[in-house]
């Protein structure tokens, strides 16, 4: 197991990708190339920047890998809130989708501060 998949907001990271994938999948198919696509990468990137970050050798190059993360993270609910305006998402969807972007925020950042107070 590597370091990494012991960490709880990896795993939330997941999950939240696997809801976007979800979420995005009946989206119309001109958007395959547009938001989708873009979603689907920015919400890819959180769990892969955590994930990278992990295996940095010094504390402030994972914390930097954490604020990318976390862009991804905001970048995404962005996008969630195109996708909601132009009736691609649905309500009820969007309101999973950023409760649990507000929760891995969270779980992020603490994760970044407590790297960072052990520095």
């Amino acid at each position: 197991m590597f370091n990494f998949e012991k960490l709880e907001v990896w795993h939330k990271a997941i999950e939240f990708a696997d809801a976007v994938y979800a979420a995005t999948r009946h989206f119309p198919s001109e958007e395959r190339f547009g938001l989708t696509n873009q979603m689907r990468r920015a919400a890819v990137s959180i769990s892969s920047n955590i994930a990278e970050g992990s295996s940095r050798s010094s504390r402030a190059d994972y914390a930097r890998f954490l604020e990318i993360a976390t862009g991804s993270l905001f970048e995404t609910v962005s996008q969630c809130t195109i996708g909601l305006r132009q009736g691609f998402l649905a309500e009820g969807d969007y309101a999973a989708l950023y409760a649990a972007a507000e929760e891995q925020s969270k779980m992020i950042s603490g994760l970044r501060r407590a790297i960072l107070d052990a520095i």
